[in-house]
């Protein structure tokens, strides 16, 4: 039987498919990523999440393999993971009282079959001041998300809106990614199963 492999070690993701009864193993990519700047910002969160899923897959093919990738996109920039606090700080200081974009992308993939694609979700803070700036960068949350923030976390509190996938933001599409695993033969299992 084929077991469902997540190329990733983020919390956040794991935290989803978990909450969603899927059984699955964590083999994160150890790839270095290319980001092709030529790419639309859908463009790119697919590629990359096709290089992870390609990287775990080559050594477990078969299985099926879920790769996954978030950008947020403030103003025509790609916004990753800040580099340290001031980044992080910058980061969010562009963010405050606007609008961005962020997108997720995911690959998919098993032996002959591929699914690749991304969702998009606007999100608006609130006018930040540099006190609430600060306070938040203080917390340490900021480092490991792209945007510099986590909405299912602290940054929860600088979010004025959000239309789209709250989920998406948080890092997995996961109501996408549980109708199209039915199409590989992965469907969640009852918490009788799960006992």
């Amino acid at each position: 039987m084929k077991r469902l492999i997540l190329a990733s070690s983020s919390p956040r993701r794991k935290e989803l498919l978990s909450m969603n009864l899927l059984s699955y193993e964590v083999i994160p990519s150890t790839i270095q990523e290319v980001m092709d700047p030529s790419l639309s910002p859908e463009e790119l969160v697919c590629s990359l999440a096709r290089q992870k899923a390609e990287d775990v897959f080559r050594l477990h093919k078969e299985h099926v393999v879920i790769g996954a990738d978030t950008v947020v996109v403030n103003n025509g920039t790609v916004m990753g993971k800040p580099a340290g606090r001031k980044e992080a700080v910058a980061a969010l200081r562009s963010l405050s009282g606007r609008t961005h974009t962020v997108y997720t992308g995911v690959c998919i993939l098993s032996e002959g079959k591929e699914r690749l694609f991304s969702v998009s979700t606007d999100v608006t803070f609130w006018e930040l001041s540099e006190a609430e700036v600060e306070n938040y960068v203080n917390s340490g949350e900021p480092f490991d998300k792209a945007g510099s923030y986590g909405i299912q976390g602290l940054g929860a509190r600088l979010v004025q809106s959000i239309a789209g996938d709250f989920y998406s933001v948080v890092g997995l599409p996961v109501s996408r990614v549980v109708r199209e695993l039915e199409s590989f033969g992965i469907s969640a299992v009852s918490q009788e199963d799960d006992i």
